[in-house]
């Protein structure tokens, strides 16, 4: 799966860019055959204040063939933001294949 990374206020390490690799093609099998016509990514570290400290945002946009799944969740670990949208994503993708398998029927 061809997936887009776009980084905004941060600097993409090989160690973060494989690590959304290794947990967005984790949703293949969510896909069956449903074939993905755009995947784009978007990792960004949003303003936050000192008491909060660092915040990461990691949105995705998962365009399928009648639908844009999207996704956005920000935590103050960049690694815990995209387990996050990897799992929220995961369950869109479910909910999305029973709506369709429903309509059929």
């Amino acid at each position: 799966m061809k997936i887009n990374l776009l980084a905004t206020k941060i600097t993409l390490t090989p160690a973060i860019s494989q690590y959304v690799e290794e947990k967005m093609n984790m949703l293949e099998k969510f896909l069956g055959d449903t074939p993905v016509i755009h995947f784009d990514v978007e990792l960004a570290k949003t303003g936050g204040d000192q008491a909060k400290g660092q915040v990461f945002r990691v949105e995705a946009n998962l365009n399928l063939p009648g639908a844009l799944l999207r996704i956005e969740k920000t935590e103050t670990d960049m690694y815990k933001a995209i387990d996050k949208v990897k799992d929220h994503l995961a369950a869109a993708i479910v909910k999305h294949r029973e709506k369709k398998r429903d309509k059929k029927a």
